[in-house]
């Protein structure tokens, strides 16, 4: 099946490309970009008229929580910083269950699809007596709405009682989460190009696994060829955790329990020193910048472009709901343009940034060459936006409109060349449905 996306209003590629004729897809692939003018040079099966669309590479969201989509603006939660944020949500988490992990997976899922949004790693890192196979169920939930994902089978395993920040029904001993983290390994982890689900290794934080446990994980992910993932340098107070649990600060600790890699990519990466970040980005290291939960919990500002500079591919993430509080990829990019402007000033910053890292940066982090970019050969993830409601009116440049004036909602998009969203509706799901049965799940666990 050949889908010719012809004549599109603006489409985000590299300067040297003209797309003004469109974009050719073939099966799951982009497998022409025609220039203004032009036609395909084969016959193709379908004709989508794309003269009202902004397309862009299918967003790429290199950090969530899932299961936080239940408990959004918790009252117990509001105006904290991390720390005393996360013990206030703690006590409701261990109350998750089976039906409340795949509902908030596929309501998770569906929010990031309507943005424009085509692949999403999720950090899982709870499991509670009542889901000890979480992963399995995001698994499922996964597929039934049809994102491309990166699921990583996170870990707790250092309670309160020993100099952690969780309490021990919250957190797993190390040999179960091992032991799990191969399983889902050699049950799901599909590492061939263009695939739609991968596995990653993910230890929470240097607050809530032990050094032995961060070790174990980077020897176990590397031995599979996985990825590997964690929170570091959020916040101050987990900068002073580190230098009273470890006599080192987070960047030290990373090296030290063999992590510092490019395999690797980190959630928030905000408090780094100057010499940390030439270290960092010697190494390759991916740092996902989540804006609006650095916002939310005043937990700082990532430097991007000084990451960048460095040699650190630099993604963004929407972060868990229960500190953005929503899932939107495309307002994400736009938090990150005005967030980052503050930091560097409005010359410096500018929407192309933005955009390549919520693409093509996010890719690097994932380890993925074979999404995040509009070329010959790549995935066909698009996301087709309109620009037809009243923010838009007036609007001179298309791609940078997106941005300023907040594009939020995704008109079209397609994963792996079939599309997932049409006329601004999800495919094959009943919206309304599942959301009254996410609404109900966390009526439970508030209860």
């Amino acid at each position: 099946m050949t889908i010719w996306l012809k004549n599109p209003l603006a489409v985000l590629v590299s300067d040297d490309v003209d797309a003004g004729g469109g974009i050719v897809v073939e099966d799951d692939r982009i497998s022409e970009i025609i220039s203004g003018g032009d036609r395909p040079s084969t016959e193709v099966d379908r004709v989508f008229d794309a003269s009202a669309h902004v397309v862009l590479p299918g967003l790429i969201n290199t950090h969530h929580h899932f299961y936080q989509t239940l408990t959004r603006a918790c009252p117990a939660a509001l105006n904290r910083e991390l720390f005393p944020w996360l013990k206030s949500l703690y006590p409701i988490w261990a109350g998750l269950g089976e039906g409340m992990i795949h509902v908030s997976t596929r309501l998770a899922a569906a929010e990031l699809l309507l943005s424009g949004c085509t692949t999403t790693a999720d950090h899982h890192y709870i499991f509670p007596i009542a889901a000890p196979e979480a992963l399995d169920t995001q698994v499922d939930a996964i597929r039934q709405i049809g994102i491309r994902a990166v699921l990583t089978r996170g870990s707790m395993s250092l309670g309160e009682d020993q100099g952690g920040l969780p309490p021990r029904n919250t957190i797993q001993d190390e040999d179960t989460i091992l032991a799990d983290c191969e399983r889902v390994i050699g049950r799901y982890h599909d590492p061939a190009p263009g695939s739609l689900l991968q596995i990653a290794l993910a230890p929470c934080s240097p607050f809530s696994v032990s050094e032995e446990l961060m070790r174990n994980t980077a020897d176990l992910a590397r031995a599979n060829k996985v990825r590997l993932h964690t929170h570091l340098a959020e916040t101050l107070d987990e900068n002073d955790f580190c230098l009273e649990q470890f006599g080192l600060r987070p960047v030290d600790y990373l090296e030290r329990v063999g992590w510092m890699n490019n395999d690797v990519w980190l959630a928030h990466g905000i408090h780094f020193t100057d010499e940390e970040i030439m270290r960092l980005g010697r190494a390759g290291v991916g740092i996902c910048h989540c804006p609006s939960s650095n916002m939310i919990l005043g937990s700082g500002q990532c430097r991007t472009r000084d990451l960048e500079q460095a040699g650190c591919p630099v993604g963004l993430g929407v972060d868990g709901s229960a500190s953005n509080d929503c899932s939107n990829m495309m307002q994400e990019v736009r938090q990150a343009l005005l967030l980052q402007r503050l930091r560097y000033g409005s010359a410096v910053v500018t929407h192309f940034d933005a955009l390549r890292w919520a693409t093509m940066g996010s890719a690097a982090c994932l380890g993925r060459l074979d999404i995040g970019e509009i070329a010959v050969g790549k995935q066909a993830d698009l996301a087709l936006f309109a620009l037809n409601g009243p923010r838009f009116s007036g609007a001179g440049d298309p791609l940078a409109a997106l941005l300023l004036c907040g594009a939020h909602q995704a008109d079209y998009v397609m994963v792996a060349g079939k599309w997932k969203v049409k006329q601004g509706e999800l495919v094959g799901v009943d919206l309304a449905r599942l959301i009254a049965e996410h609404s109900e799940n966390a009526r439970l666990l508030y209860h």
